[in-house]
């Protein structure tokens, strides 16, 4: 074989390889994650790195259940230890059929509810929770009653799905088990006007900080996440 078709071979190989080797265990970071500079929000065996919402230590109706962070009774909702700015956050959910949860970001604890300060990625079973998941602007991977998803996303209760919020310089975009969500500009001309013309109105500190803690959301449901990772961008 000659040199280059030997050179040509090589990445084929390492391909076959790591397909072979299937995807990486769960709530586990490769390594060209880490050097990505991704950091695990959830390590599969501990709460540690969260706690309650204006709370010092972790509710015990939140669990490590089989290597997932879930809600398993009434505990209200739960933030990460630490706030972030511009981040691109990746987790995996999947809720109780006729469940809604949500994970909002930028929060602070000004107000009395976590949604009162923080825009939420909606977490929903869309065929069973209504009325929201008749509606696209409420179900799963929307911006919560501010921009709707284009089609109906998530997988069915009880099923994993996949999510990833990206935000940057106020620039935010959803994904939803790999399909684009919404895109929206936070403190646009267009976001205020929406936000104007929803509930949020009534809290003058909605969508306000540039930074903040990460939450998860109580809603009454059973719902599990895993796979919680974060890459800061600022």
């Amino acid at each position: 074989m000659t040199r280059p078709a030997a050179m040509a071979v090589f990445p084929l190989v390492f391909l076959l390889l790591a397909a072979l080797q299937g995807p990486p265990p769960p709530n586990t970071l490769t390594a060209r994650e880490k050097r990505a500079g991704w950091k695990l929000l959830f390590d599969g065996r501990t709460t540690a790195g969260w706690r309650g919402y204006r709370k010092p230590d972790m509710p015990a109706g939140w669990q490590v259940r089989a290597g997932a962070l879930t809600r398993v009774a009434s505990a209200g909702d739960i933030v990460t230890r630490r706030q972030y700015a511009d981040f691109d956050l990746q987790f995996d959910w999947k809720i109780e059929k006729g469940g809604n949860s949500g994970v909002i970001y930028h929060v602070t604890e000004a107000a009395a509810e976590p949604y009162e300060t923080g825009p939420e990625y909606q977490v929903l079973d869309d065929a069973n929770f209504k009325p929201d998941g008749e509606s696209l602007l409420t179900s799963a991977g929307s911006c919560h009653g501010l921009y709707a998803i284009p089609s109906h996303l998530a997988t069915p209760a009880g099923e994993w799905n996949h999510s990833r919020l990206l935000v940057q310089h106020g620039h935010v975009t959803h994904w939803l088990n790999g399909t684009l969500a919404v895109r929206y500009v936070v403190g646009s001309a267009d976001w205020d006007k929406r936000v104007a013309g929803s509930k949020f109105k009534a809290w003058p500190g909605f969508g306000k900080a540039k930074t903040g803690f990460i939450d998860l959301q109580d809603h009454g449901f059973v719902v599990a996440y895993r796979n919680v990772k974060i890459r800061q961008l600022r």
